[in-house]
């Protein structure tokens, strides 16, 4: 495994339109539409926004490049992951884990 670095931003948001004008007037990142929230690529790491989540949690997914055996390596190391599902013709393939003590953490894997 390459030495994973931060690929993707996952923002849950009460007020997706909120949230989402609040980081574009921080950050100067431009939001499109997508489902039923908004992503950009303006930060150099993809960053989408979904709304009605009352927990606002953050997670910052790291880029692999074998999403399939890295769930593995972070169930044999006591974590937790579902499995993978299909990618996304624009995003690729995404799955939220959790280490051994519970912390959320994701992995991505771009589009080959």
């Amino acid at each position: 495994m390459t030495t994973p670095t931060a690929a993707w931003i996952e923002i849950g948001a009460p007020d997706a339109t909120r949230t989402r004008d609040f980081f574009a007037q921080l950050f100067g990142w431009r939001f499109e539409p997508v489902g039923g929230g908004f992503a950009t690529t303006d930060s150099g790491v993809g960053a989408g926004l979904h709304g009605d989540d009352p927990s606002r949690d953050m997670v910052v997914y790291f880029g692999v490049d074998d999403l399939d055996a890295a769930v593995a390596k972070v169930r044999a190391l006591g974590g937790s992951a579902p499995d993978p599902g299909p990618a996304d013709p624009r995003f690729g393939r995404f799955v939220e884990c959790k280490d051994a003590d519970g912390v959320k953490f994701g992995l991505h894997e771009k589009n080959r």
